[in-house]
């Protein structure tokens, strides 16, 4: 397999995982207040979501990619 073809396949797998699952989340730890040695922090969590159009067109671009790499094999 070429290098587009492994691309393609690449994508293929990114895009169906973010069609299965849809967001990801992740924690940040801020500090609030700092004196001498106490220091008190604030965690905040954050939920970032993959749309479903672009989980489709990232399958599709792999698709694609796979197609082309026979292609030219």
């Amino acid at each position: 397999m070429k290098n587009m073809g492994i691309l393609g396949a690449v994508l293929i797998v990114l895009g169906v995982g973010a069609l299965f699952f849809g967001h990801f989340s992740y924690t940040d730890t801020k500090p609030v207040l700092k004196a001498g040695p106490l220091e008190i922090s604030s965690q905040q969590d954050h939920t970032i979501w993959i749309p479903t159009a672009a989980g489709i067109v990232i399958v599709l671009a792999g698709v694609a990619l796979v197609m082309t790499g026979r292609r030219s094999s």
